[in-house]
This record gives structure tokens, C-alpha cells and sequence, in this order.
């Protein structure tokens, strides 16, 4: 490993668990920034920073909307140390910012009844309370449109294009309200004092709103858990709304999943993909007056996303193919499959059409590419790049690129992921980097792995990433496999994975790092309780330390959501086993270093998971390097933050894998 006959490899030599650390001149190391907490982590060498700032660079760019009149996009990207939202005039042009705030803004467009006007969402400190805002023409301050006290998340334009379909719902700070609901209003964002209230809808899994195209009607998801979710329509004028799949009264069916509602142009019937006939969800067209489902496209693959055009003419689909998200385009009058364009190399999502219902915008992801915006002319196919990602120099073309894996868990069942192999002039067994998704219900894919090209290319390691019983792309019988308390068969599945590594002539069995965040932070806890002796240590973002004070302190419009899937704390027997498999009742197990990273304002998983295990592990002296930010949620959107994270992990990495 050559990279390491530096200037910071003799320092980096001199570091070790539990001994002795060479000192560092104040000029030769970097601080963190006075928003991190930082515990137990050794001085960061600057010359390690300067070496690996290469890969902190790359800035991928993702469609957030079209103009409604011209034929120009708003894209989202990093400026400086957020992602904000910016202009690109045509294909090819300069990117030119319109957000510059330290909070991130991902989400935004044009008001289609004043186009100068911008409206954009964002949250504050990463703590998902997101608000909408209206940047006025010539102005530099933003008027915030809705209550603070409340969180709210806009679902587009009804299609007279005059008035936000918003839903809101209520904080608690205590973490201790239940049977919470959602509110659903209308508002013009130009008179935002003048609001209808359409519903109160019970629960919060609500979503996948559309439209009818007179604006009389909507047709929204109500949304269960990952296997179960019921299609509504709703009158806007009374606010009554009726259950059509599964019809009311249906509650004999079995439990089916269905997603992205789209109201037909003759507001007989609606666009949608569910799973009621069969292991995945497919495109379907639901006729109201009968009930009857007609399908089409792939019967194999799961429809991740569709989206009509606003003529109502074509249906742009995304399906899940062996992890790829492949476009198709369908003609919505008689469902049939129409040309393709010629689209470049990676996986496609986010399809958002223009007014014009000819231009259709999307992202484009593979492993040399950070992410771009591309458009399609859907009737004569030509193929346009909006954006070039930057890569700061390095060379994206040597990038290795993932490849399908498959081994037999303890009970004979084959699970399946993806490997990125680090390129040939590593020679010998190399270490292994075990990432493990969250969700639970989320997929490994393949795709741009950003800062960990660098693991790969520069230190050799191998990236395995598993999809464990539970991940979507599979079917809907394998994402159920892990529900209740199965739990922990998932993590039996990660010790299968052990197995099959050390069958592999280049991969190091003993030399493993496992990694995870949310509930893949459970699930890299829950392997060092359960495989200690066959890891080197692991890393735990954001996770799960104790199901039972999850779920009693996660907010209150996720709790039931959470209940569905990991089990009812509330319940004796539950929470027993809930208490039983919690990692932090285990940690006396845990015996390689552990890295721990949070944010302070995590409405999902509260910080005090954190505090929690690294205060017991540290009572095993077992060595506990931990980081906080006071201004990050749910994971690091700031630069500095993540940087300075990236910079420990490749510290943690030579001291655990590379000595």
C-alpha cells in the first residue's frame, strides 16, 4: 500500500487501542469544528486531511423541478457546505445558486402563477421540522409560510397550479402523545393566510397525494408499514373519503402494499403499483366503478416509482431491476409499453415531467458517476445531460464497480448482495468493510459509493454489502422475514456472510469492519454482540442501541410506524424480547473498538441511543471513540461535519484493519 509511505503514515503507525499516542504539534493537527463533540478519537493528522480531501469533493447534482413555463431545471447541490438549490438554463450551463443557507435545501421550484417567485423547504439543525418558505424576486430573505410549531411537508400543486396541497402535523417534545393525526389543507403561497382545511386524517403515514384532474377529488396512500397500505379517495369539498383498495369492507383480503396513486386523465380510474396479486409490486391501472385491477409491465420486478404526465397521456415508471432503476414508458391510454430512449449507463429515478408533458427529467447514478440530471424528449427520444458532477480531479473511470453476490444463511435460504472488489494491484487477502443498509426495508444497490472510492482505491479494502431478510427487491414474503421477533434472523444472516468470506481466496476473514446506520447502526451493535470474535470492530451511525427506549422516545408521528415493524413496546411479551435483543443489554459482549456517531438533534433516533451504549461499553474497557454534532439530525448534511467523520473512519480503519 504505497499511499501510506507518507508524512502521516509514520504517525498513524505510532497509533494504537489503548497504548500510547504520538503527540501532534497544534499546527500539524485538524481541530473538529465547535458544533462537534468529540470523545476518545485521536488528533486527526492534517496531512491525512490534505491526502484524502480529493474524496470530500464530489458534488452530485439531483433534480428538483422544471421551470412551469421555460424549458430549464432547478437542481440540487452542494455550493459550499450544504446542498442548496440552483438554476441551470439549458443543458450544459452553468449551475447558478438561488438558496444559500447553513441549513440544507433539497426541495423547491417556481410558483407557477408568479415564475420570478421561489418556494423551498427545509428544516432546521437536521431536525426534520421542515418548513415552506417563499423567496420573493429581488428579495434575500425568505417569508416562512407555515407554523413552526408544526411540521409540515408540501405534496405539490393541485392542477390548476394556484394552490399547495400541505400536510402538518404536531411535535411532542415530551415523546409521550399518542394516536396522532394529520392535518391536510389547501393554500395559495401568495395569500398563505387564506388556508382550507381539507381532513384530519388518523395516524401519519399519509402520502402519494394526486389529484383529479377537475381538482375534486384526490386519491392518497395511507401507509401501514412496508407490507400494508390502503388507497383512499377524497372529496376536497366535504372532505369524506372512501377506501378502494382494498375496498371498504374487504378486510378479509390479505394484508397488500400499494404506492404511487395517480388519478387518470378521465378521473374513471387510477395509476398506482401494488403487490395484492403476487410477490412484487407491479403498475396497475384501478378502474374505480368496478374494482378491477389491470395490469402491465414487468411481473418480476418491483415499481419503485410512476409518474403521470400532466396531460395525463404517459406513464414514466422506475422499476427495480436487480437493484438498477430501469425507465419505462407507457402510453396511459391503452397501457402499452412505448419506445425507449437511449439512456446512459446507471440506475434512473426521479422521473419529473415538464408541463409541456414532452420533457421528462431524471437522475442518472452509477459507480463513476456522483449523480447527474439528464432529460428525455418522450416523443422523439432524444437524450439530453443537463450536468456534469464534479469529481475534483480524480480519475472516476478507475471507480470499481459492484458486483452481485449470493450465500445460504443458517436456515438454507440464500441471501444476496453486492461486492466492490479493490482494484488488482492490491495483492494478497484483503480487508473487508461489512456495510449494512437501514430502513430495515431498504436495499443495497449498486451505484456511486462517493467518499468510499476511497477505501477501495486508495487503502484496498473489499466493500460487501448485504441485503439481509427484510430488504425491499426481493419480493413481499422476504421483507416480512425479519418482522416481530424474528428480528434476529437478519443478523444470523450477517454470520452467514462470515462464512462465505472466508471461503474467498482474497478476502480476509479475520480482518473485518462493520459498519451501519439507523437500523443498520442496530445491526452493526447486534454483530458485535453476536460475532465479537470475528470482527475487528464496528461502527455505529445514528443507530438503535435499545429498541425499548426507541420507540418511547422516537417522535410521536413516527412511533406507530416503528411499532409496525419492530413490535409494540407497550406489550409484556414484546417488550421483553424487545429489551432481551437490545444491544446495549448485550454490550458486555462487545469486545472490539467501536465507533459512535450522532446527531444531537435526531427526531428519529434520539442522540441518547448513543449515550447510551457508549457509556456502557466503556464501563467493559472496550476503547469508545464517539462523536456528536449539535447542529446534525439524522446523519451529517454539513461538509465540515462530514468530513470530519470520514477523516476518524480512516483512522479507526488503519488502527483495526491495516496494522
Amino acid at each position: 500500500m504505497t499511499l501510506f509511505l507518507s508524512r502521516f503514515a509514520l504517525v498513524l503507525a505510532t497509533l494504537a487501542f489503548g497504548g500510547a499516542v504520538a503527540p501532534l504539534h497544534a499546527e500539524d493537527a485538524l481541530p473538529p469544528n465547535p458544533h462537534l463533540r468529540v470523545e476518545g478519537v485521536p488528533a486527526i493528522p492534517a496531512a491525512l486531511a490534505a491526502k484524502v480531501a480529493p474524496y470530500t469533493e464530489f458534488r452530485p447534482r439531483r433534480v428538483a423541478s422544471w421551470h412551469p413555463k421555460r424549458r430549464e431545471l432547478i437542481v440540487a447541490s452542494r455550493i459550499r457546505n450544504t446542498v442548496q438549490l440552483q438554476r441551470v438554463k439549458q443543458p450544459g450551463a452553468q449551475l447558478e445558486p438561488l438558496t444559500d443557507y447553513a441549513d440544507p435545501v433539497r426541495g423547491g421550484g417556481w410558483l407557477p402563477a408568479k415564475p420570478d417567485t421561489l418556494l423551498f423547504v427545509r428544516d432546521t439543525g437536521g431536525n426534520e421540522q421542515t418548513q415552506l418558505y417563499r423567496l420573493d424576486a429581488g428579495s434575500n430573505d425568505a417569508t416562512i409560510l407555515t407554523d413552526p410549531a408544526r411540521a409540515h411537508r408540501p405534496h405539490g400543486f393541485d392542477r390548476a397550479r394556484k394552490r399547495v396541497l400541505m400536510t402538518s402535523v404536531d411535535l411532542d417534545k415530551t415523546g409521550k402523545r399518542e394516536n396522532p393525526t394529520t392535518d391536510l389543507w389547501l393554500f395559495d403561497p401568495l395569500q398563505p393566510k387564506t388556508v382550507q382545511k381539507v381532513a384530519t386524517l388518523e395516524g401519519t403515514g399519509w402520502g402519494d397525494f394526486s389529484f383529479s384532474f377537475d381538482d375534486r377529488r384526490l386519491a392518497l396512500i395511507e401507509y401501514k408499514s412496508a407490507n400494508e397500505s390502503y388507497l383512499w379517495v377524497l372529496d376536497i369539498a366535504t372532505g369524506k373519503r372512501t377506501r378502494v383498495l382494498p375496498a371498504a369492507g374487504a378486510s378479509a383480503e390479505p394484508t397488500i402494499a400499494t404506492s404511487d396513486a395517480q388519478f387518470a386523465r378521465d378521473g374513471k380510474g387510477v395509476f398506482l403499483a401494488t403487490d395484492r396479486d403476487g410477490e412484487f409490486r407491479r403498475s396497475a391501472y384501478l378502474d374505480l366503478a368496478t374494482g378491477k385491477l389491470a395490469y402491465f409491465g414487468p411481473d418480476n420486478w418491483d415499481t419503485e416509482e410512476l409518474r403521470l404526465s400532466p396531460d395525463g397521456r404517459t406513464l414514466a415508471v422506475i422499476t427495480n431491476e436487480r437493484g438498477l432503476g430501469v425507465l419505462r414508458l407507457y402510453d396511459a391510454a391503452t397501457r402499452k409499453e412505448l419506445p425507449q430512449p437511449k439512456l446512459p449507463v446507471g440506475t434512473i429515478d426521479s422521473p419529473t415531467w415538464h408541463e409541456n408533458s414532452v420533457d421528462l427529467a431524471f437522475n442518472v447514478n452509477s459507480a463513476q458517476s456522483p449523480g447527474d440530471v439528464w432529460s428525455a424528449n418522450t416523443r422523439t427520444g432524444a437524450v439530453e445531460r443537463w450536468t456534469t458532477s464534479a469529481v475534483a480531479g480524480l480519475d472516476a473511470t478507475s471507480f470499481q464497480s459492484a458486483a452481485p453476490i449470493e450465500w445460504k444463511s443458517f436456515d438454507g435460504r440464500t441471501i444476496g448482495g453486492f461486492i466492490v472488489r479493490p482494484p488488482a494491484r492490491f495483492t494478497g487477502k484483503r480487508p473487508v468493510l461489512v456495510e449494512i443498509h437501514g430502513g430495515p426495508e431498504a436495499q443495497e444497490r449498486p451505484g456511486f459509493i462517493g467518499r468510499w472510492n476511497y477505501y477501495v482505491n486508495e487503502l484496498g479494502l473489499a466493500i460487501v454489502e448485504p441485503n439481509v431478510r427484510g430488504s425491499s427487491g426481493y419480493g413481499k414474503t422476504f421483507l416480512t422475514l425479519d418482522d416481530g421477533m424474528k428480528r434476529e434472523d437478519s443478523v444470523k444472516d450477517v454470520g452467514a456472510l462470515f462464512d462465505w468470506i472466508a471461503t474467498q481466496p482474497d478476502l480476509d476473514a479475520n480482518r473485518v469492519l462493520v459498519v451501519g446506520g439507523s437500523y443498520g447502526g442496530y445491526m452493526s451493535l447486534a454483530v458485535a454482540t453476536h460475532y465479537a470474535d470475528r470482527i475487528a470492530g464496528s461502527i455505529d451511525v445514528v443507530g438503535i442501541a435499545n429498541f425499548v427506549t426507541f420507540l418511547e422516545n422516537t417522535e410521536s408521528y413516527r412511533r406507530d410506524l416503528r411499532r409496525v415493524e419492530y413490535g409494540d413496546e407497550r406489550v409484556p411479551e414484546m417488550r421483553e424480547f424487545l429489551s432481551r435483543i437490545s444491544p446495549v443489554n448485550n454490550a458486555q459482549r462487545i469486545a472490539k473498538p467501536l465507533f459512535v456517531v450522532h446527531g444531537r438533534n435526531d427526531p428519529r433516533v434520539p442522540y441518547t441511543e448513543a449515550e447510551q451504549i457508549v457509556t456502557t461499553v466503556r464501563k467493559n474497557n472496550v476503547p469508545v471513540w464517539y462523536m456528536l454534532a449539535d447542529n446534525e439530525g439524522h446523519g451529517y448534511a454539513r461538509k465540515d461535519n462530514a468530513d470530519y467523520y470520514f477523516f476518524a473512519t480512516v483512522m479507526f480503519m488503519q488502527q483495526t484493519l491495516l496494522q
